[in-house]
C-alpha cells in the first residue's frame, strides 16, 4: 500500500482517534504516516493493546480531550451528544469522521498529485451494500481503477492509499454525520424510513443526516420513496436524476416491463430517444423489487461517470449479493428457509416479507426507536406463524395480538431482560418448524439490531443457518439460486 504525499495541515498536529477497531487503526496509520502526533482512544483496552506497535498515545477515557488536541477523528458510533464530543465543542476543537478526512485529504495535491478521485456514494436505510456491490461490479466491467469502500468494509482511506481514481462509497448516516464537507461527484438516497432514531434524536435528523450526500454535482433518489423524493427536490446538486421501477419519464431511471429491461433517459446514449436499455431483469440478483431498486440506483451512478451501457449489464450479469440477505440455508418437507439477518430495521423487513406468500417470521432484536405496528399490519395476510426473540420482542407482540390476533405466535424470549433459552436460535428454529407446513417460508427477517444477543447481523443470520439445517435435517447449506455462481 503506498504512502500518501504530506500536507503541510496535518504534520505536527495533535490528533484524536476515537475508536481503535479496523476504521480507526487505518486512520492511525495514515496520520502517522503524515506526520501527525496521535492519540487513541477506545472503551476496550484489548482494542488498545492491538496499537500498542504504533507510535501513539493510548486511552481509554472517553470523555475529555487529551491535552494540546488540534483535531478529533471520530468513528462514526460517537453521537453529537456524547460526552466526547461536547468535550469537543466545548473546547472548539473540531471533530470529524473518516469519510472526512478521506475527503479532505483526496482534495489535497500533496496526498493526490493526479487531482482527487471520483466519489460516487450511497446511502439509505436499507439496500446500501447490495447497491455499493453492484456499483463496484459495474465501474469494474468497464475498466475503471474502482473500489467499494466505506460502511461496506474498506477504509476509505485504504482506498485512497491504494491510489484507486474511482471510489464506490456507502456512507451511513452516523458517518455523513461527521462528514460536514463531503460532496461526491454523484450521490444516491435509495430510500428514507424509521432507523436510527435513538441515535440521531428526531426523523428530520436522521433524514437530514441522509441528504449530504446529495451536495455534489449529480443527485440521485428513489422516487418510490416519498421522503427520499423529497431530498432529491430540495437537494442543493446541478442535476438530479431520479429513479423509479415504474416507466422512467425524462431525466430518470426505471423499468420497462413489457422488455423486461432498466431504462435509462437520464443519460441515454446519442440517438436513444425513447431511452437506453441498460439490462435485463433477468440478470438482476437478488431478484424483486428491492433488487430492482438497488440496480437502478447502482446504475444510475455508474452512467452519471459515463459509463457504457453494456458496461451496466455486464456489470449486473457478474455481481453476486452478499450473505444474510434473503439466502436460502436449508430446505426440507416443502419449507424453504431463508436468513435476511440483514433485515435489521422494520422497513426492510417489509420488502423481505412482501417477496412471499406465506411465512413464518422469525423476528426480533433491538428496534432501535422504530416501531412495528405498520409491518404487522401490513402483512399480517401473509402470516403463518410468528416467533419472537431478543430485548425489544414486546413491541412485537403487542403489535401482534393487536393486528393480528389469529397468527400464531411463539415467544422464544432472549435480550438482557431476563431468562432465556441457552441456544435460543435453535428454540425459535424448533419452534418456527412446528408453525410451518409444506410450501411455506421460514424467514428471519428480525426488523431489528441484533447486538442483544450476537455480536452482529452476521453471527445472527450464521446462528440462523446452523439452526435452520439442525431442525430441518439437512446436513449441507442450501445455495441461493439468486446468489450467482
Amino acid at each position: 500500500m503506498s504512502e500518501l504525499g504530506r500536507p503541510a495541515g496535518l504534520t505536527g498536529k495533535h490528533v484524536l482517534v476515537a475508536g481503535a477497531r479496523r476504521t480507526g487503526a487505518s486512520v492511525v496509520d495514515v496520520l502517522l504516516g503524515l506526520g501527525a502526533r496521535v492519540t487513541v482512544a477506545d472503551a476496550d483496552p484489548a482494542q488498545l493493546a492491538s496499537l500498542e506497535d504504533r507510535k501513539t498515545e493510548l486511552t481509554t477515557d472517553l470523555a475529555s480531550l487529551p491535552a494540546g488536541c488540534d483535531l478529533v477523528v471520530t468513528s462514526p458510533g460517537f453521537r453529537p451528544d456524547s460526552p466526547l464530543a461536547l468535550a469537543a465543542r466545548a473546547g472548539g476543537v473540531e471533530m470529524i469522521g473518516e469519510p472526512e478526512l478521506a475527503w479532505r485529504l483526496g482534495q489535497d495535491p500533496a496526498v493526490c498529485p493526479d487531482g482527487p478521485p471520483r466519489w460516487l456514494a450511497v446511502t439509505g436505510t436499507n439496500g446500501k451494500t447490495t447497491t455499493t456491490g453492484m456499483l463496484e461490479a459495474i465501474l469494474l466491467a468497464a475498466g475503471e481503477d474502482a473500489v467499494a469502500c466505506g460502511n461496506i468494509g474498506l477504509p476509505i482511506v485504504d482506498a485512497l492509499r491504494a491510489g484507486h481514481r474511482v471510489l464506490a462509497v456507502e456512507l451511513s448516516s452516523f458517518q455523513l454525520e461527521w462528514s460536514p464537507s463531503v460532496a461526491p461527484s454523484a450521490g444516491a438516497v435509495l430510500n428514507v424510513a424509521d432507523d436510527h432514531l435513538d441515535w440521531h434524536g428526531s426523523m428530520a435528523a436522521y433524514a437530514a443526516a441522509k441528504a449530504r450526500v446529495l451536495r455534489g454535482g449529480v443527485a440521485i433518489a428513489g422516487l418510490d420513496d416519498e421522503r427520499a423524493a423529497a431530498l432529491l427536490r430540495a437537494a442543493p446538486a446541478r442535476v438530479h436524476v431520479g429513479f423509479t421501477r415504474g416507466e422512467p419519464d425524462p431525466g430518470q431511471l426505471g423499468v420497462r416491463r413489457d422488455a423486461g429491461i432498466l431504462l435509462d433517459r437520464a443519460f441515454p446514449d446519442e440517438g436513444d430517444r425513447r431511452g437506453t436499455g441498460l439490462a435485463a431483469l433477468a440478470d438482476i440478483a437478488p431478484a424483486g423489487p428491492p433488487g430492482e431498486a438497488n440496480a437502478l440506483a447502482a446504475a444510475a451512478l455508474a452512467r452519471a461517470h459515463g459509463v457504457p451501457a453494456e458496461a451496466v449489464a455486464a456489470g449486473l450479469r457478474a455481481y453476486a449479493p452478499g450473505a444474510h440477505r434473503g439466502a436460502v440455508v436449508a430446505e426440507s418437507n416443502g419449507v424453504r428457509w431463508l436468513d435476511d439477518s440483514k433485515a435489521t430495521n422494520p422497513h426492510a423487513a417489509a420488502a423481505s416479507l412482501a417477496a412471499h406468500d406465506r411465512v413464518v417470521w422469525v423476528a426480533g432484536g433491538i428496534l432501535k426507536g422504530a416501531h412495528v405496528d405498520d409491518l404487522v399490519l401490513a402483512h399480517r395476510g401473509r402470516l403463518a406463524g410468528v416467533v419472537v426473540l431478543g430485548v425489544d420482542r414486546a413491541a412485537f407482540l403487542d403489535a401482534l395480538a393487536r393486528h393480528a390476533p389469529e397468527v400464531p405466535v411463539v415467544d422464544v424470549g432472549g435480550g438482557d431482560d431476563g431468562p432465556m433459552d441457552p441456544d435460543p436460535m435453535t428454540a425459535a428454529a424448533t419452534a418456527a418448524a412446528s408453525l410451518a407446513h409444506p410450501g411455506d417460508v421460514v424467514l428471519l427477517a428480525p426488523a431489528a439490531a441484533s447486538m442483544d444477543m450476537f455480536r452482529d447481523y452476521a453471527a445472527r443470520g450464521d446462528a440462523f443457518a446452523a439452526a435452520a439445517q439442525r431442525v430441518a435435517g439437512v446436513r449441507e447449506p442450501v445455495a441461493d439460486p439468486g446468489a450467482g455462481s
